[in-house]
């Protein structure tokens, strides 16, 4: 038997509960995995409260994370013992996600820790920080150095926000960070943040195309916000958008595109291939200090989730929530 957190459907929404379960209930695949850790992201707070269809089976085990050990395996590509990590596939829409002390999944959806990475740091990195990694290759491969100008970081108290931040900072860049609670400022600097600005200057509608200020950004919050960021990126500067936390529209015009040739790089975690997955993985060994994502890091249980959930939405939760799932 094993401890786990259940989302199940209700008449007025969904419900969550700490249950005990069995290797029967366990969802098909070749890899059976002793889960040690897994965290909280936007994404999981719109499936446990519902806000969003994310849950397409229920009941399930939500969470879109998880990292662990291997306890057994049939797939050719992992062996007992070695130390994994799952970020999307089908976790937590159709398959048992990482809120709890076992998993089953496919062998294809892992990938082997890097050596300097403990499990308890990959889920401080998450799918929040792996999503910032895939957006600093993005400006990398759209052709941005440091020597191009500023980078804006939006969303910059959260995961993505808060790993971008450390990451482009130790590469070089001069990052700006873009937030609604300016009383954080030290904890941006101490990341890495040079320059620190109100979010309600991205947030309202703005000119179809302003005056250039930065090379690129990384943005998680979508709307008039990123709007404002391409109207205001340089000429062949990047944006890159992986979020939507001010909404899914884009009332914005093409003349960024046209009038300064800026790249728009869409950022999906979810179904990224093994490739780009061992890539982000290796430069998150590489280029997060571990010491700054500590200092953005705290340790929950499984019965604090729903706390974590609301506190996202009350815009109360900064950096990245790891959490114990044998605690």
């Amino acid at each position: 038997m094993f401890r786990a957190l259940l989302a199940s459907k209700t008449h007025d929404g969904i419900s969550t509960d700490i249950v005990e379960m069995d290797d029967e209930t366990l969802m098909e695949g070749e890899v059976s995995i002793s889960v040690e850790y897994s965290t909280v992201n936007y994404k999981d707070a719109l499936a446990i409260s519902g806000q969003a269809d994310v849950i397409q089976a229920f009941p399930l085990v939500p969470e879109i994370d998880l990292a662990g050990t291997v306890e057994t395996s049939s797939h050719d590509g992992f062996s007992i013992g070695d130390r994994v990590v799952l970020n999307g596939w089908g976790l937590s829409q159709t398959h048992h996600g990482g809120y709890a002390q076992k998993a089953r999944v496919k062998g294809d959806w892992l990938v082997k820790l890097p050596e300097s990475l403990s499990t308890k740091d990959a889920m401080a990195i998450g799918t929040a920080g792996y999503t910032a990694m895939l957006s600093v290759l993005a400006l990398e491969h759209a052709g941005l150095d440091p020597s191009r100008g500023d980078i804006v970081v939006t969303g910059a108290n959260g995961g993505v926000g808060s790993v971008a931040i450390a990451i482009l900072s130790k590469l070089g860049y001069r990052v700006v960070a873009s937030t609604g609670r300016p009383e954080e400022e030290e904890y941006l600097r101490a990341l890495g943040a040079a320059e620190i600005i109100d979010r309600r200057t991205l947030s309202e509608p703005g000119s179809p195309i302003a005056q250039e200020k930065w090379a690129g950004a990384v943005d998680s919050v979508g709307s008039n916000t990123l709007v404002n960021l391409l109207a205001q990126t340089q000429y062949r500067g990047v944006v890159t958008t992986c979020g939507l936390a001010q909404g899914v529209d884009l009332p914005g015009s093409v003349l960024p595109f046209i009038l300064r040739n800026i790249t728009l790089a869409g950022i999906d975690s979810v179904n990224a291939p093994k490739e780009v997955r061992l890539m982000a993985w290796s430069r998150l060994a590489q280029d997060l200090e571990l010491g700054k994502l500590a200092a953005m890091t705290h340790v929950v249980g499984l019965a604090d989730v729903p706390n974590v959930v609301d506190g996202i939405f009350q815009g109360k939760v900064r950096g990245r929530t790891v959490v114990d799932v044998n605690s």
